[in-house]
């Protein structure tokens, strides 16, 4: 099996976000360079020590060379220094770089990606994956070169000592890169096991930790328990097996060292006692020198061999990391787009379809228009399409089909985070950000005054219960909201909503999860932030919908039916049979 360049292409594509840092790279390179050189000096020094010290008996020499050995030693020290510092700093500075460069591309994924991972996943590549590149990147690069140069150095000393003998010792390299490649590609495939592993346990750790209360409410902490062991027994095979790899590396390269000095013994010894003029006046002391220099060129090579088994494995997590990287984004961004100013909030669907996967169309050829502060409902059964279509206005997918306008202007052309700052969006479940009421209102607009903030809590009915904490607007909410009701959250999703006055405002199922009480109550404040505005609301129970100028009925994609709510009851039709049929279900 050949060394193949391709396979270290993952590699390479990290070591080109170290261009920025090169200022800093350069003198590292040249200290670790030097400092390697150095390492050929002390064998050199043992051949005189042997020749001219012991033999001729001058020890002026021997302390002219121990000295020369310790001012190499202080010189090596300080060079080694300074490079660790400038590669640690560069590393690290590239990491950051890199897992900056992934966290900011799983916030633009689409979401029929992202949904196909757990979110454990995704944080195991952010954190795992990442700092495994910082081992590869930093550790491995550093390891090659200065092992590299150290190799090259010895090799210089032992050619200078006897070339011939330096050819006959070097024959064996071949066995060795024979068995650093096939022990290296065992490497990669385990050392991606090993990531996918560690990413399983995140994942399995995430979804248990996030669901506590209904691991709790099912007594099921021991299923958990079983199941978070079972990951954890998968990641101690694959570690173990490659530690067997990585033993087999070692314990070959340790027998090839040692075959390697027995050759030069025994072809050593005879050119030092046989005159032969092949030998070249081999002496003791070049004989002696040029073991020591086997044994100092093992440390080099038996670091190379390791360290590229090491960036094998490593790769693994580069592939993991790129993997994410190379995804398109969720939606092409316009290449001059268009910012639309003060938005007014007409929207159009011309001939719209939509499919999440080829051949299965969730829409199919929907035309209607919403005018400026026009209140529209969208009402239909579970699995029609309505959420689909919140989902297009929001632009988190384009039609495979049509085209949606926003004041006369193609989706598609506008510039998306302008855009979208101009909605207001209220989910079917919101989730609140750790940290205050405050900063939950505000959130993406930090520039929000209290005042505002205190407006859009009064709209949305949830001033009073805020003023009623100690802390007010600063009381910490937990993570996703978890100290709040159902209702409260909600409350808080449209105050979030309306707090940048937006010209569309945009409430998906917004509440269809809380009870017919706090529905009612919702409803007030939903109808207080629709005032002025083009609204959206996307419903399944229709009590939230009487009130809209019209409703859009969606059955398989496409409107069936379209009117006021006493329009569509005379029609007896879809919307007539989901209004008795929830009307029937509340009487029993």
């Amino acid at each position: 099996m050949k060394l193949r360049l391709e396979d270290y292409r993952q590699y390479f594509r990290v070591l080109k976000y170290c261009r920025p840092y090169i200022p800093r790279i350069v003198p590292a390179l040249i200290c670790a360079w030097v400092a390697s050189a150095l390492e050929a000096a002390p064998l050199l020094g043992v051949k005189f020590v042997i020749d001219k010290v012991l033999t001729g008996k001058n020890f002026t020499l021997m302390y002219l060379i121990a000295g020369g050995i310790l001012l190499i030693t202080v010189l090596k020290v300080v060079l080694t220094y300074i490079n660790t510092y400038l590669m640690t700093w560069v590393g690290n500075k590239v990491i950051i770089d890199i897992r900056m460069q992934l966290y900011d591309k799983t916030q633009k994924l689409p979401f029929r990606v992202l949904y196909k991972k757990r979110v454990g996943e995704f944080i195991s590549r952010i954190t795992n994956d990442v700092t495994m590149l910082q081992t590869i990147l930093v550790q491995v690069a550093m390891d090659l070169f200065i092992c590299c140069a150290n190799v090259t150095a010895i090799l210089a000393a032992m050619i200078y000592l006897n070339w011939k003998l330096t050819i006959i010792a070097g024959m064996i390299i071949p066995v060795a890169i024979f068995v650093m490649n096939r022990v290296g590609m065992r490497l990669r495939s385990i050392g991606a096991a090993v990531q996918e592993q560690v990413a399983q346990l995140s994942a399995v750790a995430t979804e248990a930790l996030s669901a506590i209360r209904v691991v709790r409410a099912f007594a099921t902490e021991r299923a958990e328990y079983a199941r978070f062991g079972d990951r954890n027994d998968e990641f101690f095979r694959v570690t173990v097996k490659g530690s067997q790899a990585r033993g087999v590396l070692d314990g070959v390269m340790v027998m090839v060292q040692y075959v390697a000095l027995v050759i030069v013994l025994m072809v050593g010894a005879y050119f030092v006692t046989s005159g032969d003029p092949a030998s070249n006046g081999f002496t003791t002391g070049d004989l002696m020198s040029f073991c020591l220099a086997i044994g100092t060129l093992a440390r080099p090579v038996q670091t190379i061999t390791r360290t590229l088994a090491q960036l094998r494995g490593g790769i693994a997590s580069a592939d993991r990391v790129f993997e994410i990287i190379d995804q398109p984004d969720e939606v092409p961004l316009a290449k001059c787009p268009v910012a639309l100013g003060r938005m007014r909030g007409e929207i159009a669907f011309e001939n719209v379809s939509f499919e999440y996967d080829e051949g299965i169309k969730v829409l199919n050829r929907l035309d209607f228009r919403i005018e400026p502060g026009e209140r529209i409902a969208i009402v239909g059964v579970t699995g029609s399409g309505k959420s689909t279509i919140a989902d297009l206005i929001l632009r988190f997918y384009d039609p495979t089909g049509g085209r949606i306008l926003i004041d006369g202007v193609d989706l598609r052309e506008l510039d998306i985070y302008d855009y979208r700052r101009k909605i207001g969006f209220v989910p079917q479940d919101p989730v609140l950000m750790k940290g205050t009421l405050a900063s939950n209102i505000s959130y993406g607009l930090e520039n929000s005054a209290e005042d505002e903030i205190d407006r859009a809590a009064r709209t949305a009915g949830i001033a009073d219960f805020i003023m009623s904490l100690p802390k007010k607007y600063g009381t910490e909410v937990g993570e996703r909201g978890v100290t709040l009701s159902g209702g409260q959250r909600q409350r808080v999703a449209i105050a979030r909503a309306i707090v940048r006055n937006p010209a569309v405002l945009l409430m998906d199922e917004a509440t269809s999860s809380l009870d017919s009480i706090v529905e009612s109550q919702i409803q007030g404040a939903m109808n207080e932030a629709m005032k002025d505005r083009t609204s959206i609301v996307i419903a399944h129970r229709l009590s939230t919908v009487r009130e809209s100028d019209r409703i859009l009925v969606i059955s398989n994609g496409e409107i069936v039916e379209e009117g006021s709510h006493e329009e569509l009851l005379k029609l007896h039709g879809h919307y007539r049979d989901l209004h008795l049929l929830q009307a029937g279900s509340k009487v029993a």
